[in-house]
């Protein structure tokens, strides 16, 4: 499932254009990342740091989402804050984190 760059609205397979707001949609590519707890957080600033994330999502071992942090928040940096302090309570409790990253081209 992707989503609108520019308002976040779940966009429809193949849209060329968002329903919601009717910006043009860039093609987006995944990438995944396994990572140990002890890592989650830092890499996590990394990706956000990269500037071309649209969105990332935690998901657990078993292949659960527990976290997605929307590109919008990784622009303002102070807003961020909360999404740190939620990772540090998943690096808590899960051994083994799977990053999925959404990129624009």
């Amino acid at each position: 499932m992707s989503y609108c760059a520019k308002c976040g609205a779940k966009l429809v397979e193949d849209a060329k254009f968002c329903s919601s707001c009717g910006t043009k949609v860039e093609k987006i590519t995944t990438e995944e990342y396994s990572v140990d707890s002890d890592n989650l957080i830092e890499r996590v600033k990394e990706l956000l740091h990269e500037g071309n994330v649209t969105r990332i999502i935690v998901k657990n071992e078993k292949g659960e989402i527990l976290l997605e942090i929307p590109a919008t928040v990784g622009v303002i940096g102070i807003v961020i804050v909360p999404w740190l302090a939620a990772l540090g309570a998943i690096a808590a409790i899960a051994t083994k984190c799977k990053i999925v990253v959404e990129k624009r081209e």
